[in-house]
């Protein structure tokens, strides 16, 4: 890293070799005094704490997914008394009055799976919502899989909300969340940069402008394109948006408020623990406590709530997560808006 001279040196070096000697001696002066540990040590323990949160959470989470409550519908009484007995706290059992009302729970997202019993009396029949995702539909296969076995019956399942063709192992939508949320955090990182350059109304319409773009061209692509993610083209430019919205104003709100410290922080809670925890790599109802506590209420796992409900669930349970990602958005903007007042009213009060 080049050392920046102060303005004596500067001014020594532009004379023409009227004092040589002099310039010679503050270069070397210059060069030889040793720069202060903490220039040394900020970077350091920064890059040790993304690589160490980023390895923990991603890596950590799928390590032993536990399934912890998952919703799944039962018809009956006495069928869906067993299943409390038998599967404890891994399911919350919503108990329906037939296989029809049970689906239709399947297909408003209110359960990711329903059981009833068949015609004959040794069969049962689970639907499940393929579309919640790999870990979740495999969990709950096999929880009413060891059921099914212990009684002594055979279970038929069927898939009545399947993935789409080109999104077979439900991963589309993790994807387009990570990417949208690391062009918004990449989009204000730069828009930090131009703080001496542009007024903070250009760098607002900037911020705004730019994150419709990235959520029209990411529904353009993962879309009509390449056929990866079924919502509405509207609704999912909306949802995406959006997040990319929340991701660049909370980039800049932290940037702005903690300075050099800002981005990591960001990278932190948007790139690692935001991503790691949106519930799609892993289902929501399989992370630890403390990861599901966060799941919903962080732009990235919004964000994948809302892009799988457009897609395969008719935006059933989409409200919710829009609204997270608007409140991120307008939030993070109005922070990043009062700072230059407050930054008036302490200089007033200091003076």
């Amino acid at each position: 890293m080049a050392t920046r001279l102060g303005p004596a040196a500067e001014a020594d070096l532009t004379t023409t070799a009227a004092t040589p000697a002099s310039a010679s001696t503050t270069a070397t002066s210059a060069t030889t005094t040793a720069p202060p540990v903490r220039l040394w040590l900020q970077p350091a323990v920064i890059a040790l704490v993304v690589v160490a949160a980023f390895v923990g959470c991603y890596v950590g989470l799928q390590r032993n997914p536990q399934p912890h409550r998952v919703p799944v519908a039962v018809s009956g009484q006495k069928l869906s008394g067993e299943i409390r007995q038998v599967l404890g706290d891994t399911v919350d059992v919503h108990r329906v009055a037939d296989a029809a009302t049970g689906r239709a729970e399947v297909e408003r997202r209110d359960v990711v799976a329903a059981l009833s019993r068949g015609a004959a009396s040794d069969r049962l029949r689970l639907q499940v919502g393929g579309a919640n995702g790999q870990s979740t539909t495999t969990a709950v296969k096999s929880l009413i899989g060891a059921y099914a076995h212990g009684a002594g019956q055979r279970l038929t399942t069927v898939d009545v909300v399947p993935l789409a063709r080109f999104d077979a192992r439900g991963l589309a939508g993790f994807y387009v969340a990570f990417g949208v949320t690391l062009a918004g955090f990449v989009l204000a990182q730069n828009a930090l940069g131009l703080a001496n350059h542009l007024h903070l109304r250009h760098r607002f319409w900037l911020l705004s402008g730019v994150s419709v773009a990235i959520g029209i061209i990411a529904t353009v692509i993962a879309g009509p394109v390449l056929g990866a993610v079924p919502a509405p083209v509207m609704p999912l430019a909306f949802a995406l948006s959006l997040l990319a919205a929340a991701a660049a104003f909370t980039t800049k709100l932290l940037g702005t408020y903690l300075g050099p410290v800002g981005v990591p922080v960001a990278t932190l809670l948007l790139l690692t623990v935001g991503n790691s925890t949106s519930g799609a790599a892993i289902g929501p109802d399989l992370l630890p406590s403390a990861a599901r506590a966060v799941s919903a209420l962080l732009p990235p796992g919004a964000a994948v709530r809302a892009v799988t409900d457009l897609s395969y669930f008719h935006g059933a349970q989409a409200v919710q997560p829009l609204t997270t990602l608007a409140l991120w958005a307008a939030i993070a903007a109005v922070l990043v808006s009062l700072r230059p007042r407050l930054g008036r009213r302490r200089r007033r009060a200091t003076a």
